[in-house]
């Protein structure tokens, strides 16, 4: 992880590959994708190139509303993210916000502590088990 809180792991898959699993898993959780982003495909369309780069936004109010009960500007950070994205030497990576690192950005309560621990460990999951 960067000090931005930001957390980058390989994946064993392509950038579409990956986030395929991942919205696969989301889905059979019975959390909402909200929208699925395909930069490179963006970037084609201007005439730009760009390596793949994909993006995938999605969570449940039943996880991010109490977050945003106790401070709403985790709203700018919610809902979840996570960017598959393949470097020059094909390598693919995937990138999310690490949770707790929001939490402090936002001066969350501890009252909200067992939220953001839990939200972690099932995001934490969830890349682990779409990148291997």
């Amino acid at each position: 992880m960067n000090g931005n809180g930001l957390i980058t792991i390989p994946s064993a898959r392509s950038a579409k590959e990956t986030i395929d699993r991942i919205e696969s898993d989301i889905r059979s959780k019975g959390m909402t994708i909200f929208a699925r982003i395909d930069h490179a495909a963006g970037a084609k369309e201007m005439g730009l190139p760009l390596l793949p780069t994909l993006l995938l936004i999605f969570g449940n109010a039943k996880g991010g509303t109490p977050l945003m009960q106790d401070k709403q500007t985790i709203g700018i950070d919610l809902p979840l993210k996570a960017l598959a994205w393949e470097d020059a030497s094909g390598k693919s990576w995937l990138s999310y916000n690490d949770l707790e690192w929001l939490a402090k950005r936002h001066g969350l309560d501890a009252k909200v502590d067992n939220v953001v621990k839990g939200l972690a460990a099932a995001l934490g999951g969830i890349v682990q088990k779409a990148a291997a």
